[in-house]
């Protein structure tokens, strides 16, 4: 029997997810499995998707929907509600499952990543779906970390607080982006930090893999801070997806 599985975003063809499932589809010998790419206006259109694509067994979430699918399930894993964001979904007997990969994939790679000899304060730029489950990581590695927004109230710190006061980024040395600035197809933006107070102590995360070093990287790296992109990440997620589709 055919069995569908997707990607659901507002963009979503900047993506390796489909590539990877594709991969392993035909790695597996798995002829009856597809993996698609459903770009999605409004989340409202997951109603259409449910109804008309037959076969469909599991999704991937991507933005700006982590958070708004939540409404739209009949169950959620406790992790993924604790977060609350949801980036993976099981469709079985016509019930939604809500989970959350997010958080174990990044604390996976930053585990392995970050030099057990140091401390690190940690800035999160963002406070969206990534960023709720980006900070769940952080607290289980016992990393402090304050929360950066565009807009006032919603972080712990606004991006004028960081031109204002250079100390600010000169004490987080783990920066972390969980903003969709940077990703392809608008690949020329970056989020809006003070990049001349990075050093080389500073290490810096993007989860955006498209493209593989952002203008946020580049910048990053040209102060002599060790960088990361979202990659290893993804691959992670994928994986973990799988096993949640297939448990």
């Amino acid at each position: 029997m055919e069995k569908i599985y997707g990607l659901i975003g507002a963009t979503v063809s900047h993506s390796f997810s489909k590539s990877y499932f594709d991969e392993k589809f035909f790695r597996d010998g798995l002829r009856d499995y597809h993996y698609e790419l459903f770009p999605l206006e409004k989340i409202q259109e997951i109603e259409t998707l449910l109804a008309s694509t037959k076969g469909l067994s599991g999704l991937n979430v991507t933005l700006p929907y982590k958070e708004q699918i939540i409404s739209y399930l009949h169950e959620i894993d406790p992790a993924a509600k604790e977060i609350g964001a949801v980036n993976v979904v099981k469709v079985q007997d016509g019930k939604l499952t809500g989970y959350n990969t997010d958080a174990a994939a990044f604390f996976e790679t930053l585990e392995k990543w970050l030099p057990k000899d140091k401390s690190f304060d940690a800035l999160v730029l963002g406070t969206g779906g990534a960023s709720k489950a980006i900070r769940q990581a952080l607290a289980k590695l016992s990393i402090p970390f304050q929360t950066v927004s565009r807009d006032k109230g919603k972080g712990d710190l606004t991006y004028e607080d960081l031109k204002k006061d250079h100390e600010i980024i000169k004490k987080f040395l783990l920066v972390i982006n969980t903003t969709p600035l940077g990703m392809y197809p608008q690949a020329e933006t970056y989020p809006p930090i003070p990049y001349e107070c990075l050093t080389k102590n500073h290490y810096v995360y993007d989860l955006i893999y498209n493209p593989a070093r952002t203008v946020f990287l580049q910048k990053a790296e040209m102060r002599g801070a060790t960088i990361k992109n979202g990659l290893e990440m993804l691959h992670i997620q994928a994986e973990k997806s799988w096993q949640i589709w297939n448990n």
